[in-house]
């Protein structure tokens, strides 16, 4: 099955990198898994989606399956996580760390979900729709596998919203316009969009939270920002040259300083089906 992932940035064909980029991009999900602000995202999503004992729940997108793991925690006993991702080298991974919960690893793609209807309580899809073709597609599938009653929790991002501080200005808008499309999707305004998506397909009980994730110094910022995280290979960056030894010079100089200051906001959406 092909995924619907957009085909210039590193997620759009996992199972298709070299071992060691695979290894360097499951770090980075691990890493930002433990980072405060990430978490702080999540504990506003798992607030809105409310798993329960009992329930069937669906991760589509589920990377290297540490949101299906606590999932599974909260559903049992008698409940029941599938975790999904169009990467077989993503599930993999998943696996390899599964702790022993009730979890179902599954191969697909979000636009086209081999799963019956009305088969699951609640879905989370994080950091997702930013990287398909079509989230309106997408989102129509997610709400075609939930039961009447059934929860929705979409998380994702507004790259629009990237904003730094301490660098030059125009430095920084520059290096943002060279990553977009490469270690970051080009679709920038996903997160802002999640609630009309919903509001469109007649869902109830709908609340959309910003949540602005800030990162005061380098190191915080370069666990969920490509573009601030030295050890993203030059060659991935594709910017001219000199131009990368620059920025990392500010950034390293405003950090040093203690000026350095990035925000971005990412949209927890939710509804009842």
């Amino acid at each position: 099955m092909e995924p619907a992932q957009l085909d210039r940035t590193p997620f759009a064909d996992l199972d298709a990198i070299p071992p060691d980029m695979f290894a360097m991009l499951v770090a980075a999900l691990e890493g930002m898994s433990r980072h405060p602000e990430i978490r702080r995202v999540r504990h506003t999503a798992w607030q809105a989606l409310r798993p329960a004992p009992g329930q069937r729940l669906l991760d589509a997108g589920c990377g290297a399956g540490d949101v299906a793991r606590a999932l599974a925690t909260a559903v049992a006993p008698g409940g029941q996580v599938v975790a999904l991702d169009h990467s077989a080298a993503t599930l993999g991974a998943a696996r390899e760390r599964h702790d022993g919960g009730d979890i179902r690893y599954v191969t697909g793609d979000v636009s086209e979900l081999d799963l019956p209807d009305d088969s699951f309580d609640g879905v989370w899809c994080e950091r997702v729709l930013q990287h398909v073709d079509d989230a309106d597609v997408a989102i129509g599938e997610l709400i075609r596998v939930i039961r009447p009653g059934g929860r929705l929790c979409l998380l994702d991002t507004d790259w629009d919203s990237l904003a730094f501080d301490g660098v030059d200005a125009a430095l920084a808008e520059t290096i943002v316009a060279h990553m977009h499309g490469r270690l970051t999707p080009r679709r920038l305004d996903m997160g802002r969009t999640l609630r009309r998506r919903l509001v469109g397909y007649g869902l109830r009980d709908i609340s959309a939270t910003p949540v602005t994730c800030y990162f005061p110094d380098p190191d915080s910022a370069a666990v969920v920002l490509p573009m601030v995280n030295p050890q993203v290979p030059q060659e991935s960056w594709m910017t001219p040259t000199g131009l990368r030894e620059r920025w990392f010079d500010q950034v390293e100089q405003a950090g040093a300083d203690g000026e350095f200051l990035a925000v971005l906001t990412i949209w927890v959406v939710a509804a009842t089906v």
